[in-house]
């Protein structure tokens, strides 16, 4: 390689590293108020207590996380990690948590195409995917699992036993891994469930359930 070459390849990794350094926004903190990123826009960590969060389209930011209030992703938008207490998480059409998304006490969402590079994870609460894709293990105490039609898991399934008071029996969790879904880790329940796997879908070894086979879109 040339010194012109070399000069050149060196210039471009420094810029493309001060793009990367400078591409994080402000930091935004509130208490008892929304947040939001307005589409395209770009934020740091984002933390609000009894408030939500709104992350827009195509709209990219580092952490989110809420006391009492949901996170949105809309269509394209990007976070590194979400965390929630008492809200809902929910992904538009294609877009990322690079990391974990957590919830204590709320529904997790994830439209057509989205992606969680970690885990995703709640205590109570609808679990759901769309065509979307999860690297690391899906969890929950009580909540129900729906693997929607030709979504990826790259870990596994867990659903922990419930401990403390609870009144009357409680109702097991559904789960249902939908059609050409690939579930890729074990599948793991150490409470009673009522789990239903699509004659199209593949699935590692199951623990603690016996799988219910179904066709079509449902059981």
């Amino acid at each position: 390689m040339t010194m012109r070459k070399l000069a050149f390849s060196l210039s471009l990794v420094l810029l493309t590293s001060a793009v990367q350094a400078g591409s994080t926004g402000p930091d935004i903190d509130k208490v008892n108020g929304t947040i939001r990123v307005d589409a395209g826009q770009l934020a740091g960590d984002l933390e609000t207590v009894n408030g939500s969060i709104r992350v827009g389209d195509r709209a990219r930011a580092d952490s989110a996380g809420t006391v009492n209030g949901s996170i949105e992703l809309g269509d394209d938008a990007e976070l590194d990690s979400a965390e929630t207490v008492n809200g809902a998480i929910s992904l538009g059409q294609r877009a990322r948590i690079r990391r974990n998304a957590e919830s204590v006490n709320g529904a997790i969402t994830l439209g057509r195409g989205a992606e969680v590079g970690g885990k995703l994870s709640n205590v109570n609460g609808l679990i759901q995917t769309e065509s979307a894709h999860v690297g690391g293990d899906i969890e929950t105490v009580s909540g129900n699992i729906e693997i929607g039609a030709d979504s990826r898991i790259d870990g596994g399934i867990l659903i922990d036993r419930q401990t403390g008071w609870s009144w009357g029996k409680p109702k097991p969790p559904l789960v249902i891994i939908g059609p050409n879904a690939v579930v890729q880790g074990r599948l793991v329940f150490r409470r009673e469930v009522e789990l239903y796997v699509s004659t199209s879908a593949k699935t590692g070894p199951i623990e603690g359930a016996t799988a219910k086979s179904f066709s079509g879109a449902t059981p």
